[in-house]
């Protein structure tokens, strides 16, 4: 489907267009990340606890992944551009009734900030099938890795700069400034999407007389056409676990520096942006490399050397270069995770399913997350940092490792989720049907002519 150009000019396409909404996607993140950032200062300072960071947390995944099969469907059935559009249109919505409390209240209430986020993540359970399902369209199979590195470029790059930005600008701007900058940059990222061609995918074959499937059941499908094919369900229960454990890691971090540096936010800058650049070099080097041959590798032996170098460094260290050497390898690692993972889904998934395959993909692959992330919170601040008090029932077990005080408890997560994550990948590569998921499934384009709802797994 083509969208209307001006004075009969065509819209860009191809890897042109999909370079100007990386760079409208570049700047929007950079506004998002400040506001970010700028958020999670605001709500530790007010309460002095991780639970409110990651309630917040919760407040935006849990959406996502609940109504992420029903996105998928409507995706699979709607404009993938339109769907695009109105997605970050929705998440600026949310920013400016943030903004307009803050200018006219001068603060915001926790419950506010829960709201937002779980308005903008509903809509973002939209953005990832769509999107997706519009690049594999876009662009060559071969541009695939490429392409995920790119964005994940583009969020490590943001990373570098949100911080640094919303540190400097958090004093002299405030809360309000720092939104208003984030409204200024989703403007920019909308404008690059309505330039850009999206090409629709041909739908899916049907018999002669045969009914389009109910709403409901296209909700269904990913599960179905996920759980025919035991080696996509096999990387996918891989990602469930990994996310499961960095979760408590992950949240944990910015607590945990806060608390182990009095609560010092330009500590915290410097450890995300400086950390960030390894994101940017990773980034960097899947869109130039594409990733490895064999892509499962990336995933699995991705997941295990980021789980050693990254969450066991980053708890384990007592001061700024522990924590930012972990950060760094940590970032450095997730594009060629992510990218690697991406271009097996966007290889072997029919383009005209993959909006209901991809958001229960995400579904499957993220559903515990928000589960560890509430738990989270409480799990510090109530058992862990406790138990690593001077006189706690774990100080003397784990302080020779972690230390003691103000942020050990935290630290002891933070490294645990990290021994964790290494067993996901060695088990993942472990598993025959998840080690050789490329040869078992073929390319979509490579497929005989046939129903695209339910092609079987072929066999090794």
């Amino acid at each position: 489907m083509s969208e209307p150009s001006r004075a009969g000019t065509p819209p860009l396409s191809g890897m042109r267009g999909f370079i100007l909404i990386w760079l409208g996607q570049l700047v929007s993140m950079l506004g998002t990340g400040m506001t970010s950032f700028a958020l999670s200062f605001y709500l530790f300072e007010k309460t002095g606890q991780a639970t409110a960071l990651t309630i917040a947390i919760f407040a935006f995944v849990a959406p996502s992944i609940l109504l992420s099969p029903l996105a998928g469907a409507l995706v699979d059935r709607s404009n993938r551009k339109l769907v695009v559009i109105i997605t970050d249109l929705a998440a600026g919505i949310v920013t400016i009734a943030w903004l307009l409390i803050v200018w006219r209240n001068g603060n915001l209430e926790l419950w506010q900030v829960y709201l937002g986020n779980a308005i903008t993540g509903a809509f973002n359970a939209f953005q990832f099938p769509a999107f997706s399902a519009a690049v594999t369209l876009m662009i060559p199979k071969e541009q695939y890795g490429r392409a995920a590195g790119m964005l994940d470029f583009a969020g490590a790059a943001s990373n570098i700069l949100a911080p640094a930005f919303a540190g400097a600008l958090l004093g002299p701007l405030g809360l309000a400034g720092v939104m208003a900058i984030d409204v200024a940059t989703f403007l920019l990222a909308i404008a690059a999407v309505l330039v850009v061609h999206m090409p629709q995918p041909v739908g899916e074959p049907r018999a002669e007389g045969e009914k389009q499937a109910s709403l409901w059941q296209d909700s269904l499908f990913g599960f179905r056409y996920i759980l025919a094919r035991p080696s996509l369900l096999g990387l996918q229960f891989a990602f469930t676990a990994i996310n499961f454990i960095s979760a408590f890691g992950g949240v944990i971090a910015i607590p945990l520096i806060l608390a182990r540096t009095g609560n010092n936010a330009g500590t915290l800058a410097t450890v995300q942006s400086v950390a960030a650049f390894g994101g940017v070099l990773g980034g960097l080097l899947m869109s130039a490399w594409g990733g490895p041959k064999r892509r499962v590798r990336g995933v699995l032996w991705g997941m295990t050397a980021e789980s050693l170098l990254g969450p066991i460094v980053l708890g384990v260290a007592r001061g700024l270069p522990g924590w930012i050497f972990g950060s760094f390898m940590s970032q450095a690692f997730i594009p060629i995770i992510n990218g690697s993972n991406q271009a097996i889904w966007q290889s072997k998934v029919p383009p005209a399913v993959q909006g209901r395959v991809f958001a229960t993909r995400r579904m499957i692959a993220q559903f515990s997350f928000p589960i560890a992330v509430l738990f989270a919170g409480p799990l510090a601040d109530r058992v862990f940092e406790p138990a690593m008090q001077g006189d706690g029932a774990a100080a003397a077990l784990f302080g020779p490792l972690v230390g003691t005080g103000p942020g050990a408890g935290m630290g002891l997560m933070v490294a645990l989720s990290g021994v964790f994550g290494a067993a996901v990948g060695i088990i993942g590569y472990l598993v025959p049907a998840v080690r050789h998921v490329e040869q078992i499934l073929p390319d979509f384009d490579a497929t005989v002519a046939a129903p695209q709802s339910e092609p079987a797994e072929v066999a090794m």
